[in-house]
């Protein structure tokens, strides 16, 4: 049954009866002009993401179930850069009325999965048509003792990443090599091997966001890594003020990484770089900091941004990654 068989107000009460969590927090959800929250005594955040269908997405290499996944991590990525907790989500989903109801019912059940892995209830948003491309927006809500911003960097502060790089440029690679929507528990052949092409692939169309843990108790400034390691850590720098200094070598990377890069004839360490959409956190932290479950990749200066290589040769480093209105990138 296509969307406009079935109607706003039946599939409107189809995604009321399909979120039904109501936290204690939660006075009025879905069903009214706005949702009514009676927030703890925190610091209340919010953050909003868009996927756009060509700009963001393109459905010839990922399924709805995968895409309503994504659109949650996304923006519970952001609540975690801000030493955050995600509680509270409003979607906005704009589809043309000749969409399959079973897409809308995929796609709800990969948002619903999100959802549960963060802890987050879907209170509110918005139902219309589109023309032509599919538009789809989520905003989360969230609470912070003390929020974390990308300002805190200091010089001499040490700069950290919560884990390996580039992977999913590494994935969106594989998915235009394929060419289609892939089912991530049943994998076609590929010549890299099964073992490689999961991780990277999961990594690229279900991301899930990475959690501050104790970081959030030391750290001095963070960010979540979105559109590439250079261009993020740009965006901490001109925020605090500072310069910073990163060693190639230090630079985290997935044995898969270096097997798909090798197979495709690419440089691991340029998608590492500027590849984007890995949801890991960048931070930093003072010198003598102890940090677990993050890799140290260089440090904030007063001034300038430098790269240096395993030879120990220094380069200036330009904001490279992902920039809308520049260039485009889909899966």
């Amino acid at each position: 049954m296509r969307l406009s068989q079935r109607g706003e107000i039946p599939l409107l009460n189809y995604i009321r009866e399909r979120f039904p969590r109501k936290p204690k927090a939660l006075k009025v959800g879905i069903g009214d002009d706005c949702a009514v929250i009676a927030p703890d005594k925190k610091n209340l955040l919010a953050t909003t993401d868009m996927m756009v269908e060509g700009v963001h997405f393109d459905l010839s290499f990922t399924t709805p179930y995968q895409l309503g996944f994504k659109l949650i991590s996304v923006n519970a990525s952001d609540i975690y850069a801000m030493a955050g907790r995600p509680r509270y989500a409003l979607l906005d989903i704009a589809m043309s009325p000749d969409t399959r109801e079973s897409f809308l019912k995929r796609l709800l059940d990969g948002i619903a999965e999100a959802c549960g892995l963060y802890g987050l209830s879907v209170i509110g948003g918005d139902l219309s048509s589109a023309r032509r491309e599919m538009s789809l927006s989520a905003t989360v809500l969230g609470y912070s003792e003390k929020p974390l911003l990308r300002s805190g960097a200091r010089p001499g502060d040490r700069i950290y990443v919560t884990g390996a790089l580039g992977d999913s440029a590494a994935g969106l690679l594989l998915l235009m090599e394929i060419g289609r929507p892939v089912d991530l528990n049943r994998l076609p052949d590929a010549p890299i091997g099964r073992d490689v092409m999961e991780p990277l692939l999961r990594r690229h169309l279900m991301p899930v966001a990475r959690k501050p843990g104790a970081v959030k108790r030391c750290a001095t400034s963070m960010i979540d890594i979105s559109d590439g390691l250079l261009i993020d850590l740009s965006r901490l720098c001109e925020e605090s003020n500072a310069g910073a200094k990163i060693y190639e070598e230090a630079v985290p990377l997935s044995g898969q990484l270096r097997a798909a890069a090798s197979y495709f004839g690419v440089d691991p360490m340029r998608l590492a770089l500027t590849g984007g959409e890995d949801y890991e956190l960048l931070f930093t932290a003072p010198e003598g900091a102890k940090i677990r479950g993050a890799a140290c990749i260089g440090e904030i200066k007063k001034s300038g941004r430098v790269m240096v290589d395993a030879s120990g040769r220094e380069r200036k480093f330009k904001p490279e990654g992902y920039r809308h209105f520049e260039d485009k990138r889909q899966a």
